[in-house]
């Protein structure tokens, strides 16, 4: 167990996560209950959590900047902290697409990947609870293999639903549109895959 003074890193992780899981529920709400007329609303409510994950990078770089001594290299703890922001990032991202290709209807496979991103949230944010144990990784080394199953089926789900596009839309405008969505929706979990393999990388550094 980490000292006391050393809690504000894994907690402020944690913090960051949860606004990755807080994104990632919008979207698959604003997907399930999609009207493209409501597009804004919907992204100025995803900018919050996205903006709330900002400062949460932005109080861990002050926090390390600050510090004499981290509970692990101030290195990791900024690529962390940089991979959690990126995730909620990318999730915006996916709901910004809806708006930049003027998206009207969604696609049934839409509805399952963003499931399956918050799937991904999720299991990112269990790892980082568990990461303040990291000298003793059991749990978290199996956090961390979950993680990396859920990305390897949203990377399935891609490939299958890239392939199908065309069959289910037939203008060609539009095929290209969804396609560029769900390179946006694999880039969501590889972020989250991201990572799990930090952690990783911080456990055999301090095995």
């Amino acid at each position: 167990m980490s000292a006391k003074s050393d809690r504000i890193y894994f907690e402020n992780l944690i913090s960051s996560a949860d606004y990755s899981c807080k994104a990632a529920e919008h979207l698959v709400a604003c997907l399930k209950n999609y009207n493209h007329e409501n597009i804004k609303e919907m992204l100025n409510e995803m900018h919050s959590y996205e903006h709330a994950g900002d400062l949460k990078k932005h109080e861990m770089s002050a926090a390390l900047a600050r510090a004499f001594v981290t509970p692990i290299d101030r290195e990791d703890l900024a690529l962390i902290s940089q991979n959690i922001d990126t995730a909620t990032d990318c999730i915006e991202e996916v709901l910004q697409g809806f708006y930049i290709y003027k998206i009207k209807s969604v696609l049934p496979n839409a509805i399952t990947f963003a499931e399956k991103i918050y799937e991904c949230c999720s299991l990112m944010k269990d790892a980082l609870a568990e990461f303040v144990n990291f000298k003793k990784p059991a749990k978290l080394h199996e956090l961390i293999v979950k993680l990396s199953n859920a990305e390897e089926s949203c990377d399935k789900l891609y490939i299958e639903s890239a392939r199908d596009i065309d069959e289910q839309c037939k203008d060609i405008l539009e095929i290209i549109s969804w396609r560029e969505i769900l390179k946006l929706f694999e880039e969501c979990a590889d972020t989250c895959e991201h990572v799990g393999d930090c952690l990783d990388m911080v456990v055999m550094k301090n095995s």
